[in-house]
């Protein structure tokens, strides 16, 4: 960490007045280091307040990390009331996206795909489990929701076999080929739940829409230092030694989080960390009786340790919910594998096959392969840090794509607060949902939080 002094001393408390003389890439308001959908989000609600961004990624365009292989599920089934609050304002966003952007991008906008969300239902669902908690939040929040029976679930999926099988194992367990000997009790239906049909793109969106309110965008340019004057954020350190100078730093880069926070000197006291995990999501092409990219919906299946939603030209996606009986790979992001392998392919498959036996086993094996950055909870961080001046939005990447705007407007508010003299740490901020006007209590996401006892531990990624 370099202690070179800026151009000149950041002021910590005027940030709304406090505009670098330059107009050149080498001075800003902030800088965001990451451009994926959560740092362009933070971008624009930062540049629409009107303040100088820069955004710098290793990466070369915006969303080329993890935000390309995200699933881009949007629900709302979360363990806290902020969770669930910040999920359904997030939803609003996606619903009025070119209403929200206020420009255009010559490459289209996304679109959100409303196909629902059905959680299935084994009949084991204890007071106080995930599931439970989830209904009760729901009503508490006003969250729209519809009860399936065992016989409104056929009727609305015919091609699936109701059989409980859980708790999840893998197939070289032989339990696996135990046959079921009984059936799913219904579901629950969240039918404002979907998905981004085109994860990298919303990124995009979010980087025209910020450029055209001032922020600009640095590529194939990494961050190797961050600089500090009297124990003060003061920019960033380039690999081609430029420094950029700017009072504000946000951490937004997704698997990378955890070697930006070690490099600021900020990591030890997080008393919540995050670290990147390896996963895989697969493609199968879907049942021949049925069109599941438009008749389908997306699908929670604990019993079975997986979920899956619809894909365009009839196909589906599949992804682990991380049962203890899957591998948790975690990776040096910069040195992981990152081929299908034969193992979890061959598991998340078979798994699909149990609830849609007319699937079939394809002969080629389709997917990708990325990074979660998880926190310890599975539950992000958007806060401040010990250094002044330096921000987090990390333990992001697998379970935020749905909540990166809402999330920008967070971290908006949060660090007006903060350089406005707000401690934070003393006084969370509570702050209020554009769309829907819930209240979100931003301890819920601090860095200094004991571990979330009632989180799920997994994500729908």
């Amino acid at each position: 960490m370099s202690n070179t002094p800026p151009t000149a001393a950041p002021d910590p408390g005027n940030y709304g007045d406090r505009h670098a003389d330059s107009q050149t890439d080498s001075h800003a308001d902030a800088i965001i280091i990451g451009a994926g959908v959560i740092g362009n989000a933070i971008s624009f609600e930062l540049a629409r307040r009107g303040h100088r961004v820069i955004n710098i990624d290793k990466g070369p365009a915006a969303g080329f990390g993890s935000t390309a292989n995200s699933s881009a599920i949007v629900r709302f089934s979360y363990s806290t009331p902020t969770g669930v609050s910040l999920s359904w304002e997030g939803k609003q966003y996606w619903a009025n996206w070119a209403d929200y952007l206020e420009t255009n991008d010559e490459r289209g906008l996304i679109s959100f795909v409303q196909c629902g969300i059905a959680i299935l239902l084994t009949g084991n669902e204890a007071e106080g489990d995930h599931t439970t908690r989830v209904r009760s939040l729901w009503d508490q929040l006003a969250v729209p929701y519809e009860e399936w029976s065992a016989e409104e679930l056929r009727q609305k999926m015919p091609v699936f076999d109701l059989g409980v099988h859980g708790p999840p194992k893998r197939p070289e367990n032989d339990d696996f080929w135990v046959d079921a000997e009984r059936e799913m009790i219904g579901a629950l239906f969240s039918p404002d739940a979907g998905y981004v049909n085109d994860p990298q793109l919303g990124a995009h969106n979010l980087q025209v829409a910020a450029e055209a309110k001032g922020s600009r965008f640095r590529f194939h340019t990494e961050v190797v230092g961050i600089e500090t004057i009297d124990g003060r954020c003061a920019g960033v350190k380039l690999a081609d030694g430029e420094v950029v100078r700017a009072p504000v730093v946000v951490n937004a880069c997704g698997p990378y989080s955890q070697r930006v926070n070690q490099i600021a000197g900020v990591y030890d006291e997080m008393n919540i960390k995050t670290k990147p995990m390896r996963h895989e999501v697969h493609q199968v092409p879907g049942p021949s009786d049925v069109d599941f990219s438009t008749k389908g919906f997306v699908t929670a299946d604990d019993d079975q340790g997986m979920y899956f939603r619809p894909q365009q030209s009839n196909n589906i996606l599949i992804g682990s919910l991380d049962a203890p009986c899957d591998p948790h790979d975690y990776v040096d992001p910069d040195d992981y594998n990152p081929s299908i392998t034969e193992d979890q392919w061959q598991a998340q498959v078979l798994r699909l096959n149990k609830r849609i036996p007319s699937l079939g086993m394809p002969h080629r094996r389709m997917g990708i392969v990325d990074l979660y950055d998880v926190a310890d909870d599975w539950i992000p961080i958007y806060d401040r840090t010990r250094l002044d001046g330096f921000y987090v939005a990390v333990g992001t990447s697998g379970n935020q794509y749905k909540n990166a705007p809402a999330a920008g407007h967070l971290m908006a508010e949060l660090i007006e607060a903060v350089e406005g003299g707000r401690d934070h740490d003393r006084d969370p901020l509570q702050i209020t949902g554009r769309f829907t006007g819930h209240p979100m209590d931003l301890s819920t996401f601090s860095r200094n939080r004991v571990v979330h006892a009632d989180s799920s531990m997994s994500v729908l990624g």
